[in-house]
């Protein structure tokens, strides 16, 4: 037993990250689904910042998706969900700094943004993000299906989430991912049939609703 406690909330993103490393590396783990909008009693001795993902493993706490992730690869090291050779690993990091300081706020702001200019800026930032991963990313990884390769990684893992909740923009916004990218699409569909993936996926309906709160303005139109 890995003695790991996962503070978790079904509708965050970046916990959905965090359980799915939990999941590929085949560790046990008691889950603790946090109501975000009524926190427990402590949780800050858990998780400083309030949020989730956070971890306890060991009498030890770790929190930030990015950071517990990388921790878990450590940890439990089979399989790897990180390059060995130290360029592909600084690639790595780069694709998950850019997931979350790129690929997720525009994704945020489609969503949130109740001025219909600022819906249109942040679609077409999105739109530029996608299109930079399918040519930059995908395109250059090689027959494999993964971001490097033949084999999942932690880049995978820390950007498949958003697209899980894609149907949420599409309903609320009418932003869906462009066919052009056939890449794009065929890395989606590979890692949404991954047993990890499947173990823990919420059908579209379940981002639709959740979701619906956050946007609070007419869609805007997209082509």
């Amino acid at each position: 037993m890995a003695n790991i406690k996962i503070y978790s909330a079904v509708v965050c993103p970046y916990a959905h990250r965090s359980r799915l490393v939990l999941l590929e590396k085949g560790v046990e783990f008691d889950l603790i689904e946090i109501d975000l909008q009524n926190k427990p009693p402590g949780f800050t001795d858990i998780s400083p910042y309030g949020k989730v993902p956070a971890i306890t493993h060991d009498g030890n706490r770790v929190w930030e998706s990015a950071i517990i992730n990388e921790y878990l690869d450590e940890v439990f090291p089979n399989p790897p969900l990180l390059p060995s050779n130290p360029i592909d690993k600084a690639l790595a990091r780069i694709w998950i700094d850019f997931a979350n300081t790129r690929l997720v706020p525009a994704f945020s702001d489609v969503l949130r943004s109740p001025d219909p200019q600022k819906q249109s800026e942040a679609t077409d930032s999105l739109y530029k993000h996608l299109e930079f991963i399918e040519n930059e990313a995908l395109g250059k990884s090689g027959d494999g299906a993964y971001w490097f390769g033949e084999n999942i990684s932690l880049v995978d893992l820390s950007f498949y989430p958003w697209f899980e909740r894609l149907p949420a923009l599409e309903h609320h916004r009418g932003f869906s991912l462009p066919s052009k990218l056939t890449r794009l699409h065929r890395w989606k569909d590979t890692v949404s049939q991954r047993e990890s993936v499947k173990k823990i996926a919420n059908p579209k309906e379940f981002y639709i609703e959740r979701y619906g709160r956050f946007a609070t303005a007419a869609p805007i139109s997209v082509n």
